[in-house]
């Protein structure tokens, strides 16, 4: 069983900070198929919307600050961003951010884990989210690589209910048994100046060739394509401009 749309705690939208967004919409254009369009309003501040068909799938914008790094950032559905603020503070979390309204499309903050993962909450108004899920070319899971894996499920179970078992071999999130990520330990192959991430899958018909492309889009491979053991075919990807993300076989169950 796994998500397929945006449920309350949930994944509900990826979003690209990026130097350079003409750059990215070229890049995912090509790898994904995409149709990214650009709020031309002032106060979108260059926001671009990436489509698959007339479903929304994913963001892409410059980035806040010049500190900001490039990086992909995935969204949590809530009900209420205050209430859930004062739960994340609870449970010792940082909010770095917000909550700010987008227009009429709802609210979002972004925070900050006990370990540093970045993350946003989104209140949605006439926004829920991506319109489709675990298509080829849209979010369909997302994983946490912490270096304090107990004290994530302490903090993530408080925040949003997930369930999970820290007892297997790969920890995977749950919301009423839905499943839509999974939790890696970060360990000593992790450089230390890498800190604790979420990091989006996007599915993909072809892992291996779409490692390929992204390759020769001047795209790294980070993790060759490989079969999981009683999971999917996967690989991890880096864009031109620094971003990192992952992609996996649209076809595979869960």
């Amino acid at each position: 069983m796994k998500l397929t749309a945006p449920v309350t705690g949930g994944p509900c939208w990826a979003e690209l900070g990026t130097t350079d967004v003409d750059g990215a919409k070229a890049f995912y254009t090509r790898l994904f198929g995409w149709l990214a369009e650009t709020d031309t309003r002032e106060q979108a501040g260059g926001y671009t919307v990436a489509r698959l068909g007339d479903a929304p799938v994913a963001a892409l914008t410059p980035l806040f600050k010049p500190s900001q790094p490039v990086a992909w950032n995935v969204s949590f559905a809530v009900t209420d961003a205050e209430a859930c603020l004062r739960a994340v503070r609870h449970a010792g979390g940082t909010r770095l951010l917000g909550p700010m309204e987008v227009f009429d499309l709802g609210r979002f903050a972004v925070i900050a884990d006990p370990d540093g993962a970045v993350f946003q909450l989104w209140e949605p108004g006439t926004f829920p989210g991506a319109g489709v899920f675990n298509a080829p070319g849209a979010l369909g899971w997302v994983e946490l690589l912490t270096r304090a894996p107990e004290q994530a499920v302490a903090f993530y179970t408080t925040v949003f209910g997930w369930s999970v078992d820290p007892a297997q071999r790969y920890p995977q999130w749950r919301i009423d048994g839905a499943g839509f990520g999974g939790m890696t330990a970060m360990d000593e192959k992790f450089p230390p100046e890498v800190p604790s991430h979420w990091l989006p899958y996007f599915a993909a018909e072809d892992v291996d060739e779409t490692a390929a492309a992204a390759a020769r889009d001047k795209g790294t491979v980070l993790m060759e394509p490989t079969t999981v053991p009683d999971g999917p075919r996967i690989a991890v990807l880096r864009d031109p401009q620094g971003a990192v993300f992952g992609v996996y076989a649209a076809d595979h169950e869960r």
